[in-house]
């Protein structure tokens, strides 16, 4: 508890190893179950630190290893030459969650020796805050936009004299590829023992996504570093979900419009569109043929008449029958002779 309380710290083996050896790194203090990165860095000291940040160091043959519960670890570490002059740490820093690093002093045997550019007897600044990213994404960044965020960090002056128009270093990493920095200056002027806070921005290229690092450096030394998860821009993937769907319905109707102009007309003059829809015939059902009529039922016969009495038995008969006998009013057989009366 000791040691936590006094913050992470880091040994080695042997202080002097030669390139394709290797050497133990131990350490105490950090916390529980935390990623770290190991590398032998040139240009620095325990003091004053990495000067020229991660680009100072020899990132190839770098080592990842993962603290216990009790916030300890110990894994070999490959001598490697750094890409400047010494003198030379072997530098272990926390790769995600709140940043912490520890340094220790060693020499690369046989790598050139170089002394450290004097330290500057004026302002000193110093950091005072962690660092945090304000901000959100909008509508554009969910189609793709450069997501941008504020880097927000309080800084002090610790020297005797004033700091003005101090210059950052701002670099974004992603993966475990080393940053791109980008220099921005802060407009202002900070007193002996004042303080002020510094706002930054920030931004990736257009469809950035994953888990990025920000990092703040000056005057040669890494600050702080700051994690940024970016979200994937679905609107994007959405986007060509629609274009491969509407794309080929487009050439599709495009094709039926010409097949349908050039394509001779049908019988008719009628010209159909698209595929003929398939018509169900039902087979019609012959009824069974009738009889031929015979020569006795082609004599319409009435009711009234027997078969004997038709219409067509009596040539020149056209009328309804009737009664034979004459038409002449009944006589009398006898003749009738007038009698005269006389008087009486």
């Amino acid at each position: 508890m000791a040691a936590a309380a006094a913050g992470p710290a880091v040994k080695v083996s042997e202080s002097q190893a030669g390139t394709g050896g290797s050497v133990t790194v131990s350490g105490t203090g950090w916390r529980p179950h935390t990623l770290l990165m190991m590398l032998v860095c040139g240009q620095s000291s325990p003091s004053r630190g990495v000067l020229g940040g991660t680009n100072s160091c020899a990132n190839a043959d770098g080592r990842a290893v993962t603290t216990d519960a009790n916030g300890s670890f110990s894994k070999q570490l490959p001598v490697a030459e750094p890409p400047v002059p010494c003198p030379c740490v072997v530098h272990v820093a926390t790769v995600t969650g709140a940043s912490a690093d520890a340094d220790v002093a060693f020499q690369v045997a046989g790598h050139p020796v170089k002394a450290l550019p004097a330290e500057s007897t004026g302002g000193r600044l110093s950091m005072l805050t962690d660092t945090r990213l304000d901000g959100s994404s909008g509508l554009l960044t969910w189609f793709g936009a450069p997501p941008s965020r504020t880097l927000v960090f309080t800084i002090g002056n610790a020297g005797t004299s004033t700091l003005k128009d101090p210059v950052f270093q701002v670099g974004t990493a992603h993966g475990v590829f080393a940053p791109q920095w980008d220099e921005q200056q802060w407009r202002g002027t900070l007193a002996p023992g004042r303080k002020a806070q510094v706002k930054l921005p920030v931004e990736l290229s257009a469809g950035a996504h994953g888990d990025y690092n920000v990092s703040l450096r000056y005057d040669g030394k890494v600050l702080a570093e700051q994690p940024w998860g970016v979200g994937r821009p679905w609107g994007v993937t959405l986007f060509w979900l629609l274009l491969c769907v509407v794309v080929p319905a487009a050439v599709f109707r495009i094709g039926m419009a010409v097949v349908d102009r050039v394509r001779p007309p049908r019988a008719g003059g009628i010209r159909h569109r698209g595929v003929p829809r398939p018509v169900l015939r039902v087979p019609r059902l012959r009824a069974a043929p009738e009889p031929a009529p015979s020569a006795a039922s082609t004599t319409s016969t009435l009711p009234w008449f027997t078969p004997d009495s038709g219409p067509g038995t009596t040539a020149g008969r056209l009328s309804a029958p009737h009664d034979d006998s004459s038409t002449s009013p009944t006589t009398p057989t006898t003749p009738t002779t007038p009698t005269t009366k006389g008087p009486t």
